[in-house]
């Protein structure tokens, strides 16, 4: 592969900010925490994520596995039995969001006073 073009940038960070786009709503980020490193079923992820409509936890998995964070299995049985769990890159990105949760912790009374200063300015 040689020098990317204008064109394979341009795609690039379209994708990366239709990723972003989904993963910086109100609920995927708290969907992508409860799954882990596990496989939970849906009834299982609703009851984690406190204060999720079953509407809106079905739409934010939808998303997820659209932009390939999430892979659903349906499993052919009396009732439906649907399990969740974090692809290759879901798992990436839920170790992204855990660093930046670190560097929060890291740097919460610095941020806090940046934003005193601000405030009296």
């Amino acid at each position: 592969m040689g020098t990317p073009t204008a064109t394979d940038v341009a795609r690039v960070q379209a994708v990366a900010r239709e990723v972003f786009d989904v993963v910086g709503t109100k609920w995927a980020l708290p969907v992508i925490e409860a799954i882990g490193v596990d496989s939970p079923r849906f009834g299982e992820l609703h009851r984690q994520v406190a204060g999720i409509s079953h509407r809106l936890l079905t739409v934010t998995l939808r998303q997820l596995e659209r932009q390939g964070l999430v892979h659903r299995t349906a499993h052919p049985t009396l009732p439906p039995r649907t399990e969740y769990r974090l692809t290759t890159a879901g798992r990436d990105m839920h170790d992204t969001i855990n660093g930046f949760c670190q560097w929060s912790r890291r740097h919460l009374d610095e941020v806090l006073a940046a934003r005193r200063r601000f405030d009296r300015a």
